[in-house]
């Protein structure tokens, strides 16, 4: 679809349903502190938006997952993304149906415990992005195995500049010690001793 598969499709949509939620953890937070009721309306509203879109980054993790080439490494680490992710999902759901059943009538305890449970999620939904960054990162998984390998050949070759400069030329480093050198040499040569010669009439004598 757009040139995009599953794999592709299901990372295109998992960062924006995790900043929501993440979000309206935030203001959910905040409204605690500051017992402002537009920023826990704020956190309502961005707590069911980010569900939904949790529920369609997990229905597209469900389809990538029939669709990527793996080894048995990758497949546990695979389960246990998506265990996390559905648990997510659940804890999310339940928090909005909770909400929209209870929100104008919910008691001090009720809120409380209703920001604890959405941190928990929280801490959850962090989770499920470390491991499926493992995935990606360690595992390469979505990746096919053409271009892994493509890839792995041209790292074992090494990457390589292509600047079109002659190899053999001297760098400025090399022609400073070049001139040194000759420099060098100009100065032994000047301070070679010269021979001498005497006046005429002068008696011959041993050096």
């Amino acid at each position: 679809m757009f040139g995009y598969d599953w794999p592709r499709l299901h990372a295109a949509l998992n960062d924006l349903p995790a900043a929501l939620l993440a979000t309206a953890v935030l203001f959910d937070l905040l409204a605690a502190l500051t017992r402002r009721a537009p920023l826990r309306q704020a956190g309502f509203a961005t707590m069911i938006a980010g569900t939904i879109g949790a529920g369609v980054a997990v229905l597209s993790g469900l389809q990538a997952e029939e669709h990527i080439a793996h080894g048995e490494a990758v497949h546990e680490i695979m389960e246990t993304h998506e265990k996390l992710a559905l648990i997510t999902l659940g804890i999310f759901a339940v928090l909005v149906v909770w909400r929209i059943l209870r929100e104008r009538r919910m008691n001090p305890g009720e809120r409380t415990l209703s920001l604890v449970v959405s941190l928990a999620g929280t801490g959850v939904l962090v989770a499920t992005g470390a491991y499926g960054g493992k995935m990606v990162f360690e595992h390469a998984a979505g990746i096919p195995s053409k271009a892994l390998e493509q890839e792995l050949h041209e790292r074992a070759e090494g990457h390589h500049h292509h600047g079109g400069e002659a190899e053999d030329e001297p760098t400025g480093e090399e022609h400073e010690s070049t001139g040194e050198e000759h420099e060098h040499t100009d100065s032994a040569d000047s301070a070679a001793p010269a021979g001498h010669t005497h006046p005429p009439g002068t008696p011959p004598h041993k050096d």
